[in-house]
């Protein structure tokens, strides 16, 4: 996992199972002194997709989401945004991302990103597999008519 890039490894923290990323952070032992900027909040975000991939957008739906913020002694911030409703999903994925611009960013990438990447991958590669098994090919015969 490139420590540098920050967007990529917040979406990875966005999107893993709480009970996994939580696993994984207290395996890692990822604690820091920290304060909180902005406590655990539960909102809405809308969804939007497009028709193939390529369409016209359009609202798909919403979807919950909690996020948080802290700031470590040395100034550095973090933000933890996750799917779902879990507080203290969101505080750790806010403080790996504050310990990310650390030091300690590339241990943590190994122990904490590098799983949920491998995960995230297996899951995709699951979904791909169920949808190619009822894949469809048509084909036309020739009649010999012609």
């Amino acid at each position: 996992m490139n420590t540098l890039d920050r967007p990529a490894w917040l979406g990875l923290l966005a999107t893993a199972p709480h009970d996994r990323l939580l696993a994984l952070a207290d395996a890692a032992g990822v604690t820091a002194d920290h304060n909180i900027l902005r406590g655990p909040e539960i909102g809405t975000v809308m969804l939007r997709g497009r028709a193939g991939g390529t369409g016209a957008p359009f609202n798909l739906g919403e979807i919950t989401v909690t996020r948080a913020s802290i700031r470590l002694p040395e100034g550095l911030v973090g933000h933890g945004h996750v799917q779902g409703r879990s507080h203290r999903a969101a505080l750790t994925a806010a403080l790996i991302d504050a310990l990310m611009q650390t030091p300690r960013a590339e241990s943590l990438g190994r122990q904490v990103l590098a799983p949920l990447a491998a995960d995230r991958t297996a899951r995709r590669d699951g979904r791909a597999a169920r949808a190619a098994a009822t894949k469809v090919d048509f084909f036309t015969l020739v009649r010999g008519e012609d």
